[in-house]
């Protein structure tokens, strides 16, 4: 019982009352770890020291393209700092992808309501920070929402995408509560309370991953550089133009479809000793009888979130909270989700259908707005 609630008495309506979690699966691996894109760029530009250079590389790790640049004098020490990055996110992947039978979240999966698990110190260390993070939100960021996950086909084909009954989803939350999870933080284990209980990682574990890159780059005397998980980007340092490092969002509506829907963004900023983190109900959605089926969902309901928003970008220190959070702050929607960034201290950028800009007072004078049919508004 949740909220005051029995799961057999949820129902869909205003999404800003409701809790939900980010149910991006991205830590399986369908493609080989082996099969990786290598490109190795060297720019001097004004306002540099004489010998800095940039150098840059993207790997696929945990089902996505990863990419490390870094700022050095030696392209030695480039790489080996790019190498430790890259190993960082490596040892996450193993470690917390939901589909590898040798991963420690399938070990703990499997002994749910049977034995607590003794983890490594990431696992524990990841799990301690989603808890808090679920905490901190009610319930809207809650990594134990992977048994309804399991009931949902999230594809561009609607012939090849599903919608689960209100019965199955009705059976399926009564699996998810972050609040069974116990942390034996002394002994290190992890145990979840009810038999069929789940954790999938996904909404967190990319930021997380860019955060402990970014680690180990540093121990290897790096002053500067940014590491990119996909859409979650920590970044550290200056540039070479002595600038913070420049970041685009992504436009959740292009007018035309494209084979780099990536590159079409509607604002830049740029992080310095900040990461960024954007959730959309463009990434996997699907279109049935004229309604948006996207993947994020309302772990109170076990349905899309219907918050509003089509866009949630977070600004944190860490990439953990701004992964996790921008999960969050699009399930609460706008005026909840304002309240939680401002209460931490925290900066978003939030976006309706119709396409207004919702930024937090800190972030508006750091933000250009580059496509004119995106407008700032007080309020959504």
């Amino acid at each position: 019982m949740r909220g005051g609630r029995r799961h057999g008495e949820r129902r869909r309506g205003d999404a800003e009352t409701r809790r939900q979690k980010k149910t991006c699966r991205s830590l399986s691996p369908r493609f080989p770890v082996s099969i990786y894109m290598l490109f190795m760029i060297c720019l001097l530009l004004s306002g540099c020291t004489k010998n800095d250079k940039m150098y840059k590389e993207s790997r696929v790790l945990m089902d996505t393209f990863c990419t490390i640049t870094v700022v050095s004098p030696s392209k030695e020490k480039a790489g080996q700092a790019i190498d430790a990055g890259f190993a960082e996110i490596k040892k996450l992947d193993t470690l917390l992808n939901y589909f590898s039978d040798e991963s420690e979240i399938n070990a703990i999966n499997r002994a749910a309501g049977i034995k607590p698990v003794k983890v490594s110190n990431e696992t524990l260390e990841i799990i301690k920070k989603m808890s808090d993070i679920a905490k901190a939100t009610n319930g809207a960021f809650d990594a134990t929402i992977a048994p309804v996950i399991k009931h949902w086909k999230f594809s561009k084909d609607s012939s090849a995408s599903s919608i689960p009954s209100g019965k199955v989803i009705e059976q399926a939350l009564r699996l998810v509560d972050y609040k069974k999870i116990k942390i034996n933080s002394g002994a290190s284990e992890i145990y979840l309370e009810a038999k069929g209980m789940e954790l999938d990682l996904g909404g967190i574990a990319k930021g997380y991953a860019a955060d402990k890159a970014v680690d180990a780059i540093r121990d290897k005397g790096i002053k500067a550089a940014l590491v990119a998980v996909a859409g979650d980007i920590r970044g550290f340092g200056l540039n070479l133009s002595g600038q913070g490092w420049k970041v685009g969002i992504r436009n959740p509506r292009p007018e035309a479809e494209s084979e780099r829907p990536w590159e079409d963004i509607f604002a830049v900023l740029h992080l310095k000793d900040r990461a960024i983190s954007t959730s959309g109900d463009y990434q996997r959605f699907f279109i049935k009888d004229g309604k948006r089926y996207h993947h994020i969902l309302d772990p109170e309901t076990g349905f899309p979130a219907d918050s509003g928003l089509i866009s949630v970008s977070v600004i944190a220190p860490e990439g953990y909270l701004s992964d996790s959070l921008s999960t969050a702050v699009f399930v609460l929607g706008p005026e909840q989700g304002m309240t939680l960034l401002e209460s931490m201290g925290l900066d978003g950028v939030l976006i309706d259908a119709d396409k207004k800009i919702l930024v937090t007072n800190n972030l508006k004078k750091e933000i250009e707005i580059l496509n004119t049919d995106f407008r700032k508004a007080d309020r959504l």
